[in-house]
Formats: C-alpha cells, sequence, structure tokens
C-alpha cells in the first residue's frame, strides 16, 4: 500500500501539445495520488518558475529535447541547484539504444532519478512503459521525502556542532594564538594521530575538541577519557571492552571506548599514566586498526582518529622507562603545543571579558567593569593555574558583586590560591557577609574547592593531585565534578 500524504505534484516540462496529453493520459488514473501542477515548453520557463515557487513541487518530468537551447544534462544540473531533493523523470523520443550506458549514465550523473522513452509512435494514448513510468513517479517520491528528512537531521546536526564549537571557542588574538588556531585547522583536515601538549590548565581538551568538531569526522563520537582517572586494572576492560562470561563478574558483554568511538575521534588526556599492558594494545590499535578484546580470539577493527594529550615531559617518560617509546613515536605523528597564559599576555582582557559575560549570565547577575589597575594587575600576574586560574579567579570576582571590579577586588581574588586556607574579612567570602547565616554544606563545597584548586595548580597533573589529596583517582575526578572544577 502506498503511504502518500495529500498529492504528488509536479513541473511537467515539454513542449509538444501531443506529448503533453499522453503524459496526463498515462496518469490519469492516479489522478486522486499524482497532479500536474503545470507545463511549461522551454527550460528558462521552468527555472523561473522553480526559484519562484520553492517548495510547490515534488517531481519534475522533463522532456529531453525541447525548445529554447537549455536542455538535457544541462537542465537537469541547474534544477538540482535550486533543490537537491527534486527528482527529475525524464522522457525522451531521441532513436537511442536502450543499452546506450553513456546516454543513462550522463542522465544520472547530472541528477536524473529515472528515465524513458516516447517511442514507439503507435501508442498513441499513453507513454511508452506506462507502468513503469508511473512507478518511478511514485518511487521517486518516495526518495524526495527521505532526500528532504536525511538533510533535516544533517542540518540539526550541523547546528548542535556549531553550538559545541561555540561552547568551546578558542579564546585569543595574540601570535601564539593565532598559531595555535592554524594548526587546529590543518589538522583538522586529516585522521594522522595527533599529540597535544601543553601545562596543566591551558586547554588541551578544548583544542581535541576543536580538532574533532571541525573535521569530516564531527558528526560521529568525539569520547573523552582521563587514562589517569580509571584503576590501573580496569584500564584494559574500558578501553578494549570484554565479552560476557570472559571471567568472574562479566555477565554481559560491554563495548570498549574504542568501539563507541568508531568511525569518529577518542581523546585520551594525560595519556602517560596508561599502565604498560594498555600502551601495548593502544599501540596495536594505532598500527593495525584492530582492537583485541577481553574474552575474544578475533580482533575487531575500528575505525578511530586518536588525539591524545600529555602535560608531562614525555620524552624523559620514555627515557626513564615509564612510556613505551615506540608507542611515543606513533603519538607524536602531528605534535601540537598549546602556549602557557603568561606566553599570551595580549589575550587575557579577552579572557576575562569572556569568562565575565558567560559566568555573569549563568549567575543572573548584571556582568561589573574592570577598572584599568585590576585589568593591569591581571595581565602582569604569572598565572601558574594557566587559563583554568583566571576562569575560578573570575567566578570569585563574581562573588564580590561590585558594579566596578578594583585592583583591590582582584587581588582579594588571587589571595584565595596563595593562601586558600585563611579566611579574612576582607575576602571574597565572608562570614559576616550581609548577616545571612550560610548553610554548613556550603561553607564546605566551597572550601573544598579552594582547596581541590590550590592542590590542583601546584601539581603536574590531576593524578598527583588526587594524590597528595589522598584520593583514589575516580573518587578524585568525581568530587571535582561536583564541585564544578572538572
Amino acid at each position: 500500500m502506498l503511504n502518500i500524504d495529500g498529492q504528488i505534484k509536479i513541473l511537467l516540462i515539454e513542449d509538444e501539445e501531443y506529448d503533453v496529453r499522453r503524459v496526463k493520459n498515462t496518469i490519469r488514473p492516479f489522478e486522486d495520488k499524482i497532479k500536474i501542477n503545470e507545463v511549461v515548453s522551454n527550460g528558462k520557463a521552468a527555472l523561473e518558475i522553480l526559484n519562484n515557487r520553492r517548495g510547490e513541487f515534488d517531481l519534475v518530468i522533463m522532456d529531453f529535447q525541447i525548445a529554447g537551447g537549455l536542455m538535457g544534462e544541462e537542465l537537469i544540473v541547474k534544477i538540482k541547484e535550486i533543490d537537491s531533493s527534486l527528482q527529475i523523470i525524464v522522457i525522451t523520443k531521441m532513436t537511442i539504444n536502450l543499452s546506450d550506458y553513456d546516454f543513462a549514465s550522463n542522465l544520472l550523473k547530472a541528477g536524473a532519478y529515472w528515465y524513458c522513452t516516447k517511442y514507439p509512435g503507435d501508442i498513441e494514448e499513453f507513454i511508452y512503459q506506462p507502468t513503469d513510468f508511473v512507478i518511478s513517479i511514485f518511487n521517486a517520491y518516495q526518495k524526495r521525502l527521505l532526500e528532504r528528512e536525511s538533510s533535516k537531521s544533517h542540518h540539526k546536526l550541523r547546528i548542535s556542532v556549531e553550538n559545541i564549537l561555540k561552547q568551546r571557542e578558542i579564546i585569543g588574538e595574540s601570535p601564539v594564538m593565532l598559531k595555535l588556531k592554524e594548526a587546529i585547522l590543518k589538522y583538522s583536515q586529516n585522521n594522522v594521530t595527533t599529540l597535544v601538549r601543553g601545562a596543566s590548565g591551558t586547554g588541551k581538551e578544548l583544542v581535541a575538541y576543536n580538532i574533532h568538531y571541525k573535521s569530516e569526522r564531527k558528526f560521529e563520537n568525539f569520547i573523552v577519557i582521563n587514562c589517569g582517572s580509571i584503576p590501573n586494572e580496569l584500564v584494559e576492560s574500558e578501553l578494549f571492552g570484554y565479552e560476557k562470561g570472559s571471567f568472574t563478574g562479566a555477565d554481559k558483554r560491554k563495548p570498549g571506548l574504542f568501539e563507541v568511538a568508531n568511525k569518529g575521534t577518542i581523546f585520551l588526556d594525560e595519556v602517560t599514566e596508561l599502565p604498560f599492558s594498555a600502551q601495548v594494545k593502544l599501540l596495536r590499535v594505532i598500527q593495525d586498526g584492530e582492537i583485541e578484546k577481553i574474552g575474544r580470539t578475533e580482533k575487531i577493527r575500528v575505525d578511530v582518529r586518536i588525539i591524545a594529550a600529555t602535560n608531562r615531559n614525555i620524552e624523559e617518560e620514555v627515557r626513564h622507562k615509564n612510556f613505551r617509546e615506540d608507542l611515543y613515536y606513533r603519538l607524536n605523528v602531528l605534535p601540537i603545543f598549546v602556549p602557557e597564559l603568561k606566553q599570551r599576555k595580549l589575550d587575557i582582557p579577552l579572557f576575562v571579558d569572556y569568562f565575565l559575560t558567560q559566568e555573569s549570565r549563568e549567575m543572573g547577575k548584571d556582568k561589573p567593569l574592570i577598572n584599568s589597575e585590576a585589568m593591569s594587575f591581571l595581565i602582569h600576574y604569572g598565572w601558574p593555574g594557566n587559563v583554568r586560574e583566571l576562569k575560578n579567579i573570575v567566578q570569585r570576582i563574581l562573588f564580590i558583586d561590585e558594579e566596578i571590579i578594583t585592583e583591590a577586588h582582584v587581588k582579594m581574588a588571587v589571595s584565595l590560591f596563595d593562601s586558600p586556607l585563611i579566611i579574612e574579612s576582607k575576602e571574597v567570602f565572608s562570614l559576616q557577609n550581609d548577616g545571612r547565616i550560610i548553610p554548613l554544606r556550603e561553607i564546605e563545597k566551597e572550601f573544598r574547592a579552594k582547596y581541590f584548586t590550590f592542590v590542583r595548580n601546584n601539581s603536574e597533573s590531576d593524578t598527583e593531585a588526587a594524590k597528595k589529596l589522598g584520593l583514589a583517582p575516580p573518587n578524585y575526578y568525581r568530587m571535582a565534578k561536583e564541585l564544578g572544577l572538572k
């Protein structure tokens, strides 16, 4: 049963009345489902109608040879430029061999859906091959519906990608940042393994997001994993998965993150934290495009773009036998360096304005002004915690709740990082603030956020910060996320 909503609306391009009549006679038994809305005798008139009445037609039925000069493949191409989902059926009186594949191939390449001949001439009332002709109309209509739905889906995906890129915009116009943006765009145009390097808090994950969502893989999965946040004994099962029954407790099949990322990109943050056994398997993925799943004898092929990141001196890790040398060379095909904030001080006013706008909106506050002395202090500050520290300081500045931010306000915000355990009356946070009694839970959360930030800014990696805090990496990441630090 054909599922046709309303009528299939057709534009007929035909310059002989006799053939117009034959087309109409052929589709007359189906006039409740098929309707010729307009008949024109030349290509130029057809294009004008399609331009002016977009969306009114579902199909174009056209004679291959018509008056006016614009005809055949040239006309098909121009119709498709107006609406790529419009389906085109070509009818021709040309004396051609039905096995003339060049003729058929040229029509299809131009964008035609189907074609048939008008001859033989003894069929006076109908188009030749009338059954095929009618069936092709219904099939072409269904193809148009599918293409329009696909176009809508792709449009939604494009909007989603644009929103992601907007939320993860690379801020900065300094020479080093312009060079970084150029490298991101260049690296996004290929699938080569990339190693992102830079100090903690510089925005390495942000770089990975931009490489993926500016690449041809942008509509596929982007999987982020911090290699230091997974206990060593679980790394292989997380990355490569396992089969049901492969060990005690494996009551169902688990796809690894490389399977989930198939056709897309996987970002391995803190890659130097991987245990040696996982390093070996990662090397095989890069070399052979195959993963070894626990409990499975056959390897699984995957197509994954790998982006790795580290804030450590990876060459030192190789020299100290903590990281495989062969894996290092495989990862370091396209290195990209993210500069520290102190190397791009020209961008600090841009960062401050961006974070003030973003955080003010989220907090429901009016965006304050920062006077020149305060901005000068921010520009000349050392920024050991890089962009992450700058964002946290901006958040604390907003808690001051002043219309104009002075140098004194900024220094108070910065002092939280220098002496996180000292709470003075002039700090951003005060127990006597407006006389309001703050619940203990909120006090504890803010204290934890300050202390977590202090420890992280004085550690080489999140793994080291977790050790200093006496926390297992998974618990550290869970708590950091709860505090809004991840």
